[in-house]
């Protein structure tokens, strides 16, 4: 199913687990791409400081528009709520 989603163009959001413990949330449309940005230290600026990351869930979205109001309803939740998102 990973290749599925990486070879098409559908919206995901995504969370990683930083090297310090804290969680960064994002949006791709090329999932195994943008790890390897991350762990590049070439990522967000959050991340570059905190490599390796590790992906603990994601979801696939209709839209990019989708995907960055999910995105943004995500990183409004505490920590201990972010994982249950994706459930």
């Amino acid at each position: 199913m990973k290749d599925e989603i990486k070879a098409s163009k559908t919206w995901l959001i995504y969370l990683l687990e930083c090297s310090d413990g804290s969680f960064y949330a994002g949006i791709t449309n090329n999932l195994d791409q943008r790890l390897a940005t991350h762990n590049a230290g070439l990522g967000a600026k959050y991340t570059r400081g905190r490599t390796p990351v590790r992906l603990l869930e994601f979801k696939e979205v209709k839209s990019h528009s989708e995907a960055l109001q999910q995105e943004y309803q995500l990183k409004k939740l505490p920590k201990s709520k972010k994982r249950s998102f994706f459930k």
